[in-house]
């Protein structure tokens, strides 16, 4: 995405841009804003119910139910920083977004996109320890270790983040202001600049691919002991429980590492930029959707304590 054509383009100071979003007359826009306000709503009822069934029930006050918690409050926050911007613009003429609220949207979609990247991660080492170290377990996952890992994935979600952003926004931009895409991300925007980005375009892919590959052999090493642990276990229910809690995080990492590895750490790999957007309403918008469903539909503790609850509220 190296522009060397544009130096005899116009540099000006933008203020603001537009936010093209999805080609299509009305009904298509309508259409879309029904799926999206659906995705969404689905989102925020599951996973606000997962944050409120975790936190009030006693019986999933565990390392693995605290960093599942986070995961819902990371999908929840990930996908509102993307789905009323994109809600509005759909019967919106203008739609228009600051330079600075196009920079603020980057930032916390890029920083809260990488922490649950980290963080699921974390969820494979946490059940790495619980199958295949029971009795350090306890000790190892103590509350301050679960809070460092936690506060470590933020960490490293803001390092990202703040990279990525600065480097973008600091490129002189050309008199064009059109963003072909529904949200601010790197590579629409860095269709707009007059500068070289060959130096953007290489951090964007050597950062990513870092971070993606890094904690996608992370997720692989846990889960090949874990896999050799549960086919050493003798009794059947024992296996069946851990197989069960595993699925639900291997299905939860698949369809994040792999739609973000298919973006972010393939050059090329997405051939059109109407492609990157179809591509892009699935990681930003289905997964968070689909993550509480597939922990409690697969989870028998959260299946549980979904009926405790309910029973807690109906009864006089």
């Amino acid at each position: 995405m190296t522009h060397h054509g544009n130096e005899n383009l116009s540099v000006v100071p933008l203020r603001e841009f537009v936010l093209d979003g999805f080609r299509g007359g009305t009904e298509t826009q309508a259409l879309l804003f029904a799926v999206f306000l659906a995705l969404y709503t689905v989102t925020i009822v599951g996973n606000l119910t997962m944050i409120i069934v975790i936190t009030l029930d006693a019986r999933l006050h565990s390392p693995m139910y605290f960093f599942l918690k986070n995961l819902s409050f990371l999908d929840l926050c990930y996908s509102s920083v993307i789905a009323p911007k994109a809600l509005a613009n759909f019967f919106s003429s203008s739609k228009l977004i600051s330079f600075a609220g196009c920079a603020t949207q980057l930032w916390f979609f890029s920083m809260f996109g990488t922490t649950e990247t980290f963080l699921l991660a974390v969820m494979a080492y946490d059940r790495f320890m619980a199958i295949c170290s029971p009795l350090r377990y306890p000790v190892t996952m103590s509350s301050m270790m679960c809070a460092c890992l936690v506060l470590g994935s933020y960490c490293g979600g803001f390092l990202n983040s703040t990279v990525q952003t600065s480097l973008t926004f600091r490129l002189p931009f050309c008199s064009s202001n059109r963003i072909n895409h529904f949200f601010c991300d790197v590579s629409p925007l860095l269709q707009l600049t007059c500068a070289d980005t060959s130096v953007n375009d290489l951090l964007l892919f050597s950062l990513c691919g870092f971070i993606i590959v890094s904690t996608t052999v992370a997720v692989l090493l846990s889960y090949g002991y874990i896999t050799v642990t549960i086919l050493r276990m003798r009794s059947g229910s024992r296996r069946q429980k851990v197989f069960s809690t595993c699925g639900s995080h291997l299905t939860a990492v698949s369809l994040f590492y792999g739609t973000l590895f298919a973006v972010y750490a393939q050059p090329g790999a997405v051939e059109s930029m109407e492609q990157g957007k179809v591509v892009s309403i699935f990681y930003t918008q289905v997964i968070p959707m689909l993550n509480p469903l597939i922990y409690s539909l697969r989870n028998q503790d959260v299946k549980d304590a979904l009926r405790r609850l309910r029973q807690r509220w109906v009864a006089p």
